[in-house]
């Protein structure tokens, strides 16, 4: 039976989420995070697209991405055949690295975006153990660039429509939100 057709909006952002294989390691070390980046950064440059939210976890990832004109399907084929590919060579490894295809979940509105982004940054606090005390402990995800206002690395890092979109307030409020509203709220 044939996959279903990904279905793609160019104003929206979805929910990606990618897993390691049997929920292996993907990521071993910091340079692998790097290289992740690395590749991102280069499918960027051929297929623009913005990333509001991520969270890099030793065998998963989660992002916020929005492709506005490419499908997003072609974006994420690129990335993940690219890193699967280095992560091969070396490694040494051979068999599929990822358990099967990237799930993706459109966000639709405003709070679907807020609740998202809140639940991929609380990530690393909600392991068990969890692997950090506070979301801005953790240095591979966005959470605390937002919490530090620092600019990021790349282009197609972009939080702000988080804060101004969402929430039309400030970066305190927003990180407010996730450290305690979320809870609240139940989360996704």
């Amino acid at each position: 039976m044939p996959r279903t057709q990904r279905v793609w909006s160019p104003e929206h952002y979805d929910h990606v989420v990618i897993r390691g294989n049997n929920r292996q390691n993907i990521f071993g070390r910091a340079e692998d995070v790097f290289h992740w980046f690395q590749i991102l950064d280069d499918v960027y440059r051929e297929h623009s697209f913005t990333i509001a939210a991520y969270c890099i976890m030793t065998n998963h990832v989660h992002l916020l991405i929005r492709s506005p004109e490419e499908p997003l399907s072609k974006v994420m084929m690129k990335v993940n055949k690219r890193y699967s590919n280095y992560f091969k060579r070396k490694y040494g490894y051979s068999g599929h690295l990822y358990e099967k295809r990237y799930f993706a979940k459109m966000a639709k509105g405003t709070r679907a975006l807020l609740d998202i982004s809140a639940y991929i940054h609380r990530n690393p606090i909600r392991t068990n153990p969890p692997i950090v005390s506070t979301m801005e402990e953790y240095p591979y995800s966005s959470y605390h660039l937002i919490k530090e206002g620092i600019k990021p690395a790349f282009e197609f890092i972009n939080y702000r429509p988080l804060i101004e979109v969402v929430l039309g307030q400030s970066s305190e409020e927003y990180c407010s939100y996730c450290e305690k509203g979320f809870d609240r709220m139940g989360g996704i």
